[in-house]
């Protein structure tokens, strides 16, 4: 029979072994190819984006919490807008972050998420003629969206033929809808909007979302075809944990002030 003691050690021992036991189920175990993986974002605020120099955003913090728990130690790029789903398709172990998942993609690549489920509205200024139906959205002289993407794409395919994709970023579509370069721009989530908002000083109440949600989808990180299922899998129980643990909603909370502008 066992002392108080040794009962004592027995359950530290069995706790520590359960403990590590944890640990292996996110190690995507020997890094023979792993370490050729590479990360690439672009700039898409609150989820992914630069400031004060340094890659910051929702998904960011995500993704780094993730490779906390899998060992990983990916090098991480900032590319220009629409470069990153391109080096997507045509580099191999590549990881991309905040991507809509779509059934036009869904094969394409191997998929981690959901992180957030997101909306996209249009918006015009508070001052202008309001605008509250597709029908009238549909009969808008312009609607500016950036050159090429996800949003542009859908509307095309919704039938919109009046679309300006002339933005660059989302700065300019801010920065073209003040100057009334443009009088509905597409392009943003309301957190993104309230983002970009604060960022270029745009006062309260300037800008008016129309009520009308062009597109509703989850945000994934996505990665190549050709990713290994392990490193995939340890992502996928790695991101389990976060949202087990409470530690996913917490990192979202951190960005909830934006939609509050």
């Amino acid at each position: 029979m066992l002392t108080p003691w040794q009962q004592a050690q027995k359950v530290e021992h069995l706790r520590r072994s359960a403990f590590t036991l944890v640990l292996l189920c996110f190690l995507p175990g020997p890094p023979a190819s792993a370490d050729s993986y590479q990360i690439v974002t672009e700039e898409w605020a609150p989820y992914n984006y630069t400031e004060n120099n340094q890659l910051t955003g929702m998904t960011t913090e995500v993704v780094r919490a993730i490779m906390a728990l899998t060992g990983d130690n990916f090098e991480l790029v900032v590319l220009p807008s629409m470069r990153s789903a391109k080096v997507l398709k045509s580099r191999p172990k590549t990881i991309l972050y905040s991507m809509f998942r779509t059934p036009d993609r869904e094969a394409l690549y191997k998929w981690v998420g959901p992180i957030a489920q997101e909306s996209i509205y249009p918006y015009q200024l508070a001052d202008a003629d309001p605008v509250n139906s597709r029908a009238q959205l549909m009969r808008a002289p312009q609607i500016t969206t950036r050159i090429a993407g996800l949003i542009p794409d859908t509307l095309q395919a919704q039938g919109f033929t009046n679309l300006d994709k002339s933005a660059t970023g989302s700065e300019q579509l801010y920065r073209m809808l003040l100057a009334g370069r443009t009088d509905i721009i597409v392009g943003d989530t309301p957190a993104g909007v309230a983002y970009y908002s604060r960022q270029l000083n745009i006062p309260p109440a300037t800008l008016r979302k129309i009520p009308v949600e062009l597109y509703r989808s989850s945000l994934y990180i996505a990665f190549s075809s050709d990713s290994e299922d392990k490193v995939v899998a340890s992502w996928v129980a790695a991101l389990q944990h976060l949202l087990n643990s409470g530690e996913l909603e917490r990192i979202q909370r951190r960005y909830d002030h934006l939609v509050e502008h």
